[in-house]
């Protein structure tokens, strides 16, 4: 069970991945929101239930009721990859029910040292794929996640190639948003970093994002470059998907697109602002080298938050230290690197 956010939900899949493929013989049933089933349509041995929180599984009675649907699918054990107060109910009607149940250990206290201000303990923690995989452990399915397991890149569909164009292009997604301003690289070094990509022109520049606000700023980094496609509402999310798993490389920040693109098996290069990959947010099987970090010289109290929601004086524009030509450079290096 895990029900949000999209990034987190998406950070579940490689472990999942893990274990269809180290338990071939075990049934999977994924309880979450009915938007998130398309992350799992590649994983075998998986069955999908759509959580109703409008209706249907709302408040206390909705839970049970969750709880009695399930218990009809002959469960076995349960794992809390969400461990709060709607899954700490469900799991304790399973526990009731005499089945074993586990939940995630997120490990709050590591995480509150080290985005403390004072006497941080900056140190890298346990990934939050680390922390999934120790919930299986816990019932009695430990998991090997050394040998990374990915799907195979999607075969897009006619209306998806007809929306990107030549297919021989290299393909850079660009997702330039997050949930919280501070994770958010300024747009107008964003632009720069986009203007520079899309001055080769083998390059097709797909920019990521949702909502009519984030749209219209997309729409904007666009304007005048053919090479630079907007899609973001242009298609559905399951061919967003497809898509994604057809890039050469994808630009984000600590959000989920990174964990979408990653999950698929494309290299993601990311940018880190109020957060750190330190804290276990850095997407799955991404060499630490691809995460590009402000600026803790000049910005001592980095990180300041786990989730980018806390706002610290001073610290607006500690984004402004990742120079564009570094980021620039790091997706034409890994274009190099994916020919060696």
């Amino acid at each position: 069970m895990r029900l949000s956010a999209m990034g987190d939900v998406a950070m579940t899949v490689p472990v999942l991945h893990a274990f269809a493929n180290q338990y071939p013989e075990v049934k999977i049933t994924v309880i979450s929101r009915p938007f998130f089933k398309p992350l799992f349509d590649t994983i075998p041995n998986i069955s999908f239930f759509a959580f109703d929180d409008k209706i249907l599984h709302k408040g206390f009675l909705g839970l049970y009721r969750l709880f009695q649907e399930l218990k009809e699918l002959n469960i076995d054990v349960f794992a809390d990859l969400h461990n709060v107060l709607r899954s700490q109910i469900v799991r304790t009607f399973f526990a009731l029910n005499g089945k074993k149940i586990a939940a995630v250990d997120k490990g709050r206290e590591g995480k509150k040292e080290l985005t403390r201000a004072e006497n941080k303990v900056f140190k890298p923690l346990p990934s939050m794929f680390e922390r999934h995989a120790k919930v299986f452990e816990e019932l009695g399915f430990p998991l090997d996640l050394s040998q990374a397991v990915f799907p195979e890149k999607a075969i897009l569909d006619q209306e998806t190639l007809k929306f990107i164009g030549n297919s021989t292009q290299k393909l850079i997604g660009i997702a330039p948003f997050a949930q919280y301003d501070s994770k958010v690289y300024p747009l107008d070094l964003m632009l720069e970093v986009i203007n520079k990509l899309s001055e080769n022109k083998e390059h097709t520049i797909l920019l990521f994002g949702g909502g009519k606000k984030e749209i219209a700023i997309l729409e904007s980094f666009a304007e005048g470059k053919t090479n630079v496609l907007v899609v973001a509402g242009k298609i559905k999310f399951q061919q967003e998907l497809q898509l994604i798993s057809n890039l050469d490389v994808m630009l984000s920040m600590d959000s989920g697109n990174a964990h979408i693109a990653a999950m698929l098996g494309v290299k993601v290069i990311t940018l880190w602002g109020a957060t750190h990959p330190y804290a276990g947010f850095s997407p799955y099987d991404q060499p630490l080298e691809n995460a590009l970090v402000s600026d803790r010289n000049l910005f001592p109290k980095l990180p300041t938050s786990v989730y980018g929601n806390k706002k610290v004086e001073g610290y607006k524009d500690a984004m402004q230290t990742i120079p564009v030509d570094k980021i620039v450079s790091k997706i034409q290096s890994s274009f190099l690197k994916s020919i060696q």
